[in-house]
């Protein structure tokens, strides 16, 4: 692969200024362009680092495009893979930023700062009720995926005090995890914890992984998380669980359509809160994704397999 020229494309925006990424990257080695959808703009780039996707990547003869995101479920694979365009990604730099937030949406509920900041904005000084905050020590934690996000988000729950456990399709010890539940035992391993928290990829498989039997067999007063993809929850059996009170309450940080509509219920439910897909967001994550760009522009121009390759 022979690499002249990387196009940053304008839809980083909506993560970091593209600017920043491109005087980043910008040195010894190829050009570095901020790139926009124009045909001749992309024609010009042997490599995209992109945000989004868009048909006219396969018609600019691209050789390489890097997802700044880990997901990748909406880069068509056979297209690309028929066109002969290499695909990475950006797994594997998200675990601390994502972890942290988890663990600001189970401290933010255990010790009622939601309450607080609502109570705040009215001008009410008031107390909860004696028994709704709790302490994260000693309180159980179900992780949906452990793979950097997840093993992101059980290393600081154990460093707390919680107890661990985790779902995993392949099964074997993780650290921080007491006990990993293959993926067909997920009911089984939702039971009786206090927290379930979503950090696996979205494929055929995870989609609606959490639905209506799972939330079924969630506690009463058990909360979920979800830090992975808005399709891995069925969205509809959520707000009903929600509503009927057969969980406690929701951090949710993707959804099945974002923007969040206006009209969803989730806005307006007291035990829900609504972070807008940015639980990894930080403000060197350009670097991070500059770090892996340049580190497969070194291993394209040594004729190596590239990192983080998806096709």
């Amino acid at each position: 692969m022979n690499v002249e020229r990387i196009g940053v494309h304008e839809s980083v925006e909506l993560v970091f200024p593209a600017a920043e990424l491109r005087e980043f990257l910008a040195g010894e080695g190829p050009d570095v362009v901020v790139a926009s959808d124009d045909p001749d703009d992309l024609g010009r780039c042997d490599a995209l680092v992109t945000l989004a996707w868009d048909e006219r990547f396969l018609e600019a003869g691209l050789q390489w495009i890097h997802s700044i995101q880990a997901g990748v479920d909406r880069f068509p694979f056979d297209d690309l893979d028929a066109a002969g365009v290499t695909l990475t990604n950006s797994t594997g730099i998200h675990g601390e930023s994502v972890g942290e937030t988890v663990l600001g949406y189970m401290l933010t509920f255990a010790r009622r700062l939601h309450v607080y900041g609502r109570n705040q904005r009215e001008h009410v000084w008031e107390h909860p009720p004696w028994d709704e905050p709790f302490t994260l020590e000693g309180r159980s934690v179900c992780v949906v995926g452990l793979g950097t996000l997840g093993r992101g988000v059980a290393s600081r729950a154990a460093a707390l005090g919680m107890r661990v456990t985790g779902v995993k399709r392949t099964v074997e010890q993780v650290t921080d995890v007491e006990r990993v539940y293959p993926s067909d035992d997920l009911v089984e391993a939702v039971e009786g914890v206090d927290f379930v928290v979503l950090a696996c990829p979205l494929t055929d498989e995870t989609h609606h992984l959490l639905d209506g039997e799972v939330l079924a067999a969630m506690d009463g007063s058990a909360y979920l998380v979800n830090v992975a993809r808005g399709p891995v929850v069925d969205e509809t059996a959520l707000v009903g669980a929600l509503r009927e009170g057969e969980i406690a309450g929701a951090a949710l940080d993707v959804f099945e359509e974002e923007p969040l509509p206006e009209d969803s219920p989730l806005w307006e439910m007291e035990e829900v809160l609504v972070t807008p897909h940015r639980a990894a967001a930080t403000w060197e994550y350009y670097q991070l994704v500059g770090d892996i760009v340049r580190e497969n522009v070194e291993r394209a121009a040594r004729g190596e397999e590239l990192v983080n390759r998806v096709v």
